[in-house]
């Protein structure tokens, strides 16, 4: 299975706003289907991973208007987890830290189901997906959705942990990286990245002043990516 980043997208037009109506014991499963957690098995017994397209900027909304509808429907045995991976990276101004969240693949969700021993999506389960504002087909072909490979699921799942669960945050910046310091008493200096705090979200910069290099140490967000390579 290949995701195809060029490949066109279903247009957010087509998405409905429309909030389903449930109780909180459904939103709570609903909501525990979203995210991988640690210790959650790959697969769950008798279920593959697949991929659903999906309109762009929607992936969520899609993901949580599924999951609330096999909640309602009682579906569980046949859809379990549907995720919307997500690159997280951390920053810290001025002591506070502050996580943004990149979708890895617009355009798409990732469904976790049951087929029919024909390889076809049970009809129950297809309707309730077809009829759901916003969704297209699976990656697959002759209507049978193809399986994720295996490291395929390992890269998905990996980004797909809730914020304080994800064992590790990328940062913006890497070591040896070229970056320009655009704020404080250094501003318009340029220097390299010699060592990152990432929990107190402080880099330590070499810049050369009056023709010799020293380290200044700066927060994450005072500086910026340099033009020069």
């Amino acid at each position: 299975m290949t995701i195809d980043p060029n490949e066109k997208m279903m247009s957010a037009s087509s998405i409905s706003a429309a909030p389903l109506e449930m109780s909180p014991s459904v939103k709570a499963a609903a909501e525990k289907n979203s995210h991988i957690a640690p210790g959650d098995l790959v697969v769950r017994e008798g279920m593959n991973w697949f991929v659903l397209r999906v309109a762009s900027n929607k992936e969520s909304q899609v993901r949580d208007t599924l999951l609330r509808k096999v909640q309602i429907e009682h579906m569980e045995h046949l859809v379990g987890r549907i995720l919307v991976p997500t690159e997280k990276t951390k920053i810290i101004k001025n002591g506070k830290q502050k996580v943004t969240e990149n979708k890895l693949y617009p355009g798409y969700v990732f469904v976790e189901m049951k087929l029919e021993e024909d390889g076809r999506i049970p009809q129950d389960v297809f309707f309730l997906i077809k009829e759901t504002s916003g969704v297209g087909d699976f990656v697959g072909t002759k209507g049978r959705p193809t399986p994720m490979k295996d490291y395929e699921i390992e890269k998905m799942q990996a980004a797909s942990y809730k914020v304080e669960d994800q064992p590790m945050v990328k940062l913006v910046f890497e070591k040896g990286e070229h970056v320009q310091i655009k704020e404080g008493p250094f501003q318009g200096y340029e220097g390299t990245v010699d060592e990152l705090n990432p929990e107190k979200g402080l880099v330590r910069v070499l810049v050369t002043i009056f023709g010799r290099q020293a380290p200044v140490e700066l927060e994450e967000w005072q500086i910026a990516k340099s033009d020069k390579a």
